[in-house]
């Protein structure tokens, strides 16, 4: 099983083909499968790495009393660092999302590219979207006597009645917690107020100079369009999709969209500052 040390633990990862190192960073409570379509589509011409973060999948929990999203930030650094990739564009969904942000905004000089899908900044533009948030973390005593499964399907057939399609086809999300290792409750709190303690951190993305990606869903949800408008205006080199048919995990409702929207974004990344990745095929 290939792994890296980052820190304080061992991160799972896969890579595939050669080339220019693209990373891609998964959403909260999945995998690094959430990015399987692009990540082998693109081996044809890229180095593509995806990976469980702290807490996920085949990386698995630590003996942190809690986490942060800047954390998550500190752990893609020392996956980069760890397989040699200097400056890679970085892909992140959801979650994912955020992550990039802050990657982006601490080490602009060291990406190429940046990748946003499905996300949202440090700040709720909407009190709808505060109040979401902070409810992630009142529900982690319910998750504990019925699964976080349980609690999600209830919280997409709610978000459901006010953005219709937000979620997009959900039996995909579902077959990827059902094919990977469980998350541990005590894990998923610590995701969860990582999540909530995200409006607290300071993301300057006026600094990016990269060229930069902004993909979102048709169907997402209204406060995830709202952050759309404000990554397009903050970020200086942005160019914004829309994904047809597309709920909060757009790569995964039309895999073939954005695969083409990636390949035509990565044609028009200037790599040539980059050594590319040394990656060692454990």
């Amino acid at each position: 099983m290939p792994t890296v040390q980052t820190d304080d633990l061992a991160t799972y990862y896969e890579s595939r083909g050669s080339g220019p190192p693209v990373v891609f960073v998964h959403g909260a409570i999945v995998d690094h499968t959430q990015w399987a379509p692009q990540a082998a589509a693109l081996a044809d011409e890229y180095t593509t790495i995806s990976y469980d973060l702290r807490g996920h999948g085949r990386t698995g929990g630590s003996d942190r009393d809690a986490y942060s999203v800047e954390l998550f930030a500190d752990d893609l650094r020392g996956l980069c660092e760890a397989l040699g990739v200097e400056r890679p564009v970085v892909c992140g969904l959801s979650l994912g999302g955020a992550i990039a942000q802050v990657y982006a905004a601490r080490h602009p000089d060291r990406l190429a590219g940046l990748v946003l899908a499905d996300t949202f900044g440090p700040e709720p533009l909407s009190r709808g979207e505060r109040l979401q948030r902070r409810l992630l973390v009142r529900l982690v005593p319910l998750v504990r006597l019925v699964g976080y499964e349980w609690v999600e399907r209830a919280m997409v057939a709610v978000q459901e009645r006010f953005d219709r399609g937000v979620s997009g086809n959900y039996g995909s999300i579902e077959r990827i917690r059902a094919e990977g290792p469980r998350m541990a409750t005590d894990e998923f709190d610590k995701v969860v107020r990582a999540l909530a303690a995200y409006e607290d951190v300071d993301v300057d993305l006026s600094t990016v100079a990269v060229p930069s990606l902004v993909l979102y869903g048709a169907n997402e949800a209204s406060f995830i369009r709202l952050h759309v408008s404000r990554l397009a205006s903050t970020l200086p080199d942005a160019t914004v999709r829309e994904v047809p048919g597309g709920g909060h995990a757009s790569n995964l409702d039309n895999p073939d969209f954005v695969t083409d929207a990636l390949r035509e974004f990565l044609a028009g990344v200037d790599w040539s500052e980059s050594r590319g990745p040394v990656v060692g095929d454990a």
